[in-house]
């Protein structure tokens, strides 16, 4: 067996999923700049959506837009209540 922390079978080189996912990263981050707000809110609507289908507990969705010089700047938190519901979210992106 290795001398990390992670529980290994040497038989398979299994890894318990615990240490893998372990609730420290449950934020999903979006950032992307739009021609118009109006675009920035139609994405921001979307995603909104999509992480409400992936939630057991309510998801808290954090939007900033920022003007720049080639349009409107979203960024977007989306912090679920575990972490596996963060990467189903990401998955689901792909």
């Amino acid at each position: 067996m290795s001398k990390n922390s992670a529980d290994e079978t040497p038989v398979c080189c299994c890894i318990d999923v615990g240490s893998i996912i372990d609730n420290t990263d449950c934020t999903a981050t979006y950032s992307r700049v739009f021609a118009t707000r109006v675009e920035a809110d139609e994405t921001l609507a979307a995603l909104s959506e999509r992480a409400r289908e992936v939630e057991n507990e309510p998801c808290e969705i954090v939007s900033r837009y920022t003007d720049e010089a080639e349009g409107v700047r979203l960024d977007i938190d989306f912090t679920f209540s575990c972490q596996a519901e963060t990467m189903i979210f990401q998955l689901g992106l792909r």
